[in-house]
């Protein structure tokens, strides 16, 4: 599980801004920021089945996945976290890659998928659990966020977590945004919601444990909860700063081209 608040060619400063938070179990084996595939990718990486859930590649090019919630799971699935990892070795373009996606869709649980080009500034929304079956669209400018279901679902988390962006943002409309003060008053809200606002999938003590932005919970498999906190940040210039915050604190910058 994940929640993620990025803003698309909707600032004049940054072309991208993405703030994302990642929750699993804390006992899982996970590799944290830094380059691999021979320096081609960015990012952290899960040391269980190898993908990633946020990364960037050299060339401009970036991908984030969240898992959807549901009841029910297929046992041989593939690794979502590898939808990343493909999109970033590949060249096909996001909109070509999300149709290639949706066509095998049925082998993955379920899962939300953000590629874009930032050289091209284009980005395309691929899900296997629309109502209608696989569904790819292009990602509007604008703020949005993804959380567990659809793209931008009103659950009561994503509607906090964008009201305060959003509130944030007009402080920032045509100046530098403070990455790191952002992601401490946005990205560590632990309010969670009424039982009687959840959203009604998993059993109502386990969504609430869940319903915060910044999850902290014990369960009978371990303790689960928001492992680390990321912030990719593009600027009209071309540079691309990756921040991420778990045990410690680690970024990278460099220019793409």
């Amino acid at each position: 599980m994940c929640i993620a608040v990025f803003m698309w060619k909707a600032h004049p400063l940054y072309p991208f801004f993405l703030l994302l938070n990642r929750d699993e179990f804390h006992d899982r084996d996970t590799k944290p920021l830094g380059w691999w595939e021979d320096g081609k990718i960015l990012g952290g990486r899960d040391g269980v089945a190898g993908g990633t859930w946020l990364a960037c590649s050299r060339d401009g090019r970036v991908a984030f996945v969240t898992n959807v919630r549901e009841l029910q799971s297929l046992p041989q699935a593939k690794s979502r976290g590898h939808l990343p990892v493909r999109f970033l070795l590949t060249k096909q373009g996001p909109k070509e890659y999300a149709e290639e996606v949706a066509s095998e869709a049925d082998l993955y649980n379920g899962f939300n998928l953000i590629v874009a080009d930032l050289v091209t500034k284009t980005m395309f929304y691929v899900t296997n659990r629309a109502r209608d079956g696989p569904s790819v669209i292009e990602v509007p400018p604008g703020i949005h966020v993804l959380t567990n279901a659809s793209l931008d679902t009103p659950w009561l988390k994503a509607k906090r977590l964008e009201h305060s962006f959003r509130e944030k943002m007009n402080n920032y409309n045509e100046s530098e945004i403070p990455t790191k003060e952002l992601i401490e008053t946005l990205m560590t809200n632990n309010v969670r919601d009424d039982f009687s606002l959840l959203p009604k999938i998993y059993p109502p003590e386990k969504e609430h444990q869940l319903s915060a932005i910044f999850v902290d919970c014990d369960t009978p498999l371990g303790r689960y909860g928001t492992r680390s906190t990321s912030a990719v940040t593009v600027k009209t210039s071309g540079e691309l700063n990756f921040f991420e915050r778990s045990g410690s604190c680690k970024s990278s910058t460099f220019l793409f081209s």
